[in-house]
Formats: structure tokens, C-alpha cells, sequence
């Protein structure tokens, strides 16, 4: 048995039909002309050969959630776990992701490992794809990242056949026999014991690393000259992080959602926001949140109207240290300013460059006293009571928007990854979206790409295809403003999906 953490419980006990608590992506892979192999045996093949205990694992629970449940490895069902599912015509790339929206909106079975993988066939452009989907309880981007790299191969040669007369993995073997209930709550009791006795030691230090924050921050504020930006922005005035914290205006992205989701991806090469980052004094994650930024705003400005208070985006911050490979969640959730305020493109990307370096300097400081693991004993009932509350229009309509969007930047693998001599050309993720929060942007570094993925809530926004143009255009007015004498469009690359068409405003 092992311990689900306070963190990675609370995924679980936060789910309800109308917002899964999975994350996913979206798998593209070229073939050679005249290809004729048989894409789902070779994922299957991949799966079976490579499998980790991770996937392995899956829930045995306490009697009325009075804890969190536990981790019991298991066997796997293939047959269950892996399917095929047939892309509707013509197979073009808006019911490629049609599809896969429609799956992502699908809950996991609990009585099973908590993960599923979708063979999506029939693509008119003859390549093969695959998504795969895993409850966010299991792990965070990071160790999703570390799980490809296990599960993938950076070789482009061909898996090892599979031994002739070998006897398979059965597809549905009998379960092994899950633990009483005397033994789970015990597993709880001493984790959470644990967890509280960790909490009540390490609390002094965490009063010292605050206290410390903020004398800092208001000696900075006071002492530093204006051109030390730099400095400044290390002490994190806090100023700065006010109007960062401060609550966001309410948007058509900000209500209870339903179960419908649609999702759209784009892809930009990373070498030229890495340019215009280094011409405006900024990082690639600033051009970044500049860029969504600059696709809320278009959308705003053609379905609403732009508000005149920033919109807040929620940003995780990994508390993972270098090396750590574990499966579970370690991450924190910081705000951040968007300055959708600011019509300007090299103005706006000043203001969050401005706006995520004192958030991020701050995390810095307290990383070492932000838990990755918190004590729940008797909370999973209430935390589930509280989510079905939330989900009530009248409520969510009525509490101040601590955010009004999610955006993550996951670093991928940077060298390209292959199944069975098969080259993956994308890499896009699926996040979640939540009551009162819409819209999710959650972008994957991959071999020189930034893959970006746009998941929302159809009732938030119906066509999540317009978020991802705009944020193509966003792109191009940042990259102009950056570099007067560009001219040309810069071409996506060529693995990534075309352009689409805008949808026509309703």
C-alpha cells in the first residue's frame, strides 16, 4: 500500500461529473510513404513491454471518505485500457479534436487504474495519433514528463518483436485482493499523524522564511533605485505582488461550468520566442503569458468587451528539486497579472515580466516551507460537499474571481520521441478546467516546439478553435512590435497543425 498525499487526494475529492480532475495529451506521429503497420499493435506492443508500476496502481478506499483512499498495485486489463476509436470524416484536424474533447470530458472508472489511452484512427493525412489521459491524483506535468520519457523511446528503431510463443499479459486477470478496512485506516491515521506532527515542527520556520519575505520586500521598496529593476524584481516588492493577488474582473470565462468540453492546439517555435524574449529583457515564459495574454484580450474585445481591470491568471509553480522523478503532485499555485489591460503588446509584456518576477522571487524564497503533502483526515466527505456547492451558478456568480484563467508551462522532452520507428511530431497537453474558471492553456515543450493546448468549457467559451487563432495573432502583432523590420509571417512548423480557419462570431 502507499498513501495517496493531502495534495494528490484532493484531486480526487474535488471531482465531480462536470469537472474531471485528469490531464492528457495529444500524440501526433508522421509515417513513411506506403506505410502499411498496424499503429494500435505497436502502442499496445509499447505499453505492455514498457509498463511501470505507476500505471499499475489503483485505488482502494476507506468506508464513507473519511481518509484518503490508498494506492494497492493491481494487474492491467489491455484490452480495457488501450481502444481504438475511429475519427469521424473526412478526419481533418477539427474532428481530430473534436474527439479528443469529447474523451477528455469522459471521467475515469476508480475501480480501475486510473488511466486510458485512445488510438485515434482514420486521419485523412495519413499519419497516426494517439491520446492518453491519467487522474492528476497519480501525478502533476513534470512526473507526466518523466513518464513519457520512460514509456517512449528517443531511438527511431523498431520495437523488439514480441517473442513467439510468448505468453501474453492476460487482458483481464483477477485482481489482487484489496486491503480490510482495519489496515487502510491505519495506513491513514499514521500518515496523517505524520503530516500533522511535521507541520507543528517545521512551523517556526515557516514564520521566519514570512517574516523574512516581507522585510525584505519593504527594504527593497524603500532602498533600491529605480533602474536596479532587476533587484527589485528579486525582492519582490510588495507592491507588485498586490496587484498581482488583487481579484480579477469577471468574464464570460468565469461561471459554473458543465461537462462539455472543446479543445483546440497550436504551435510555435521555441528558438523565436526565445528571440523576442532576449530583445525585451524577458523570458521565454513571459512571451508566453503575453501571448495568451494577447489571445484573451482579442477574444474579449470581439464576444464581450475587454475589462478594464486585468485579468488574473493562475500559474503552478514546481516545488520538485533537480532529480526528483517521483509520481505524485509538487507544485504550488502562484497569481500572476496579464496587464489585458494594456493594449500596447511590448507595454503588456513589460507589466508581467514585472508582475511574474516578483511572484516567482517570492516562491523562490518560500519553496523550502510550502508542503507538498497536508493532513485530511476526515476532510474528503467535506471537500466533496464544498465542490457540488460551488458548482451552483448562484455561488460562483457571487464570490470575487481569485483567477480568471489557468496557464501552465510544462518543460518536455527536447529531443524527438518515437513508437515503434514512428517520429512523434506534437505534443500537446489537456488540463483541467473548473467551476469558475473556464479556460485552461497549458503548453508543452517539445523538440524545439512550444505545443500549446487550449481546453475549455463549451458553455464558457463554445468554440476553443478561436482562442488558439487568436493566439497565433497575438503572436504575430507581439513578434512585429518586437522586430520593426519583420514583414514576413513566420512559418509554424511544418509538423504542427495548419492554421485554422476563425469560426464566424456569434
Amino acid at each position: 500500500m502507499e498513501t495517496l498525499s493531502g495534495v494528490d487526494g484532493a484531486f480526487l475529492n474535488l471531482e465531480t461529473e462536470a469537472t474531471p480532475m485528469h490531464v492528457g495529451s495529444l500524440h501526433l506521429f508522421e509515417t513513411p510513404p506506403g506505410w502499411k503497420g498496424n499503429f494500435h499493435a505497436s502502442v499496445r506492443h509499447m505499453m505492455e513491454s514498457r509498463m511501470v508500476p505507476v500505471l499499475q496502481r489503483r485505488l482502494a478506499t476507506l468506508p464513507l471518505g473519511l481518509a484518503n483512499p490508498v494506492w494497492v498495485q493491481d494487474t492491467i486489463d489491455y484490452d480495457h485500457h488501450i481502444r481504438r476509436v475511429k475519427l469521424p470524416r473526412p478526419g481533418g484536424l477539427a474532428e481530430l479534436e473534436a474527439t479528443v474533447a469529447d474523451l477528455h470530458a469522459e471521467v475515469l472508472d476508480r475501480s480501475r487504474p486510473l488511466w486510458m489511452l485512445y488510438v485515434l484512427e482514420g486521419l485523412k493525412s495519413g499519419e497516426q495519433a494517439y491520446y492518453f489521459k491519467v487522474h492528476h491524483a497519480m501525478l502533476d506535468g513534470q512526473a507526466g514528463v518523466a513518464l513519457a520519457s520512460a514509456i517512449f523511446s528517443a531511438s527511431p528503431e523498431q520495437l523488439p518483436p514480441r517473442r513467439r510463443g510468448a505468453r501474453r499479459k492476460p487482458a483481464a486477470a483477477a485482481s489482487p485482493e484489496a486491503p480490510g478496512t482495519l489496515a487502510l485506516a491505519a495506513a491513514a491515521f499514521r500518515h496523517d499523524a505524520a503530516q500533522y506532527v511535521k507541520l507543528v515542527r517545521e512551523l517556526p520556520g515557516v514564520v521566519r522564511t514570512l517574516a523574512a519575505i516581507v522585510g525584505n520586500s519593504v527594504g527593497a521598496a524603500r532602498s533600491a533605485p529605480d533602474a536596479t529593476r532587476v533587484a527589485k524584481g528579486e525582492a519582490a516588492s510588495l507592491a507588485e505582488l498586490r496587484r498581482s493577488a488583487s481579484f480579477g474582473p469577471r468574464t464570460p470565462f468565469n461561471v459554473a461550468i458543465t461537462p462539455q468540453r472543446g479543445f483546440a492546439t497550436a504551435a510555435l517555435p521555441r528558438s523565436e520566442l526565445k528571440a523576442v524574449a532576449a530583445a525585451c529583457g524577458a523570458t521565454v515564459n513571459d512571451v508566453v503569458m503575453a501571448l495568451c495574454s494577447g489571445a484573451l484580450r482579442r477574444w474579449l474585445k470581439r464576444h464581450d468587451k475587454v475589462p478594464r481591470k486585468p485579468l488574473i491568471a493562475s500559474m503552478p509553480i514546481s516545488l520538485r528539486e533537480q532529480g526528483n522523478t517521483e509520481m505524485r503532485t509538487q507544485a504550488t499555485l502562484s497569481l500572476v497579472s496579464l496587464a489585458t489591460h494594456i493594449a500596447d503588446p511590448l507595454k503588456r509584456l513589460t507589466a508581467i515580466r514585472d508582475s511574474s518576477g516578483a511572484t516567482k522571487a517570492v516562491a523562490r524564497q518560500a519553496k523550502s516551507v510550502i508542503p507538498t503533502d497536508i493532513p485530511l483526515l476526515g476532510v474528503p466527505w467535506l471537500l466533496g460537499a464544498l465542490t457540488r456547492l460551488y458548482g451552483r451558478d448562484a455561488v460562483v456568480d457571487r464570490l470575487p474571481i481569485l483567477a480568471n484563467v489557468l496557464i501552465s508551462n510544462v518543460p518536455g522532452p527536447p529531443v524527438p520521441l518515437y513508437v515503434d520507428g514512428l517520429r512523434m511530431t506534437g505534443y500537446w497537453p489537456l488540463s483541467i478546467v473548473e467551476h469558475g474558471v473556464g479556460v485552461n492553456i497549458t503548453l508543452m515543450g517539445y523538440a524545439g516546439q512550444l505545443c500549446f493546448g487550449f481546453v475549455v468549457a463549451r458553455n464558457a467559451v463554445p468554440e476553443a478553435g478561436e482562442l488558439a487563432a487568436d493566439l497565433l495573432d497575438a503572436w504575430e502583432e507581439l513578434k512585429a512590435a518586437a522586430t520593426p523590420k519583420a514583414t514576413s509571417r513566420s512559418a509554424v512548423p511544418a509538423s504542427a497543425p495548419p492554421r485554422r480557419r476563425r469560426a464566424p462570431a456569434k
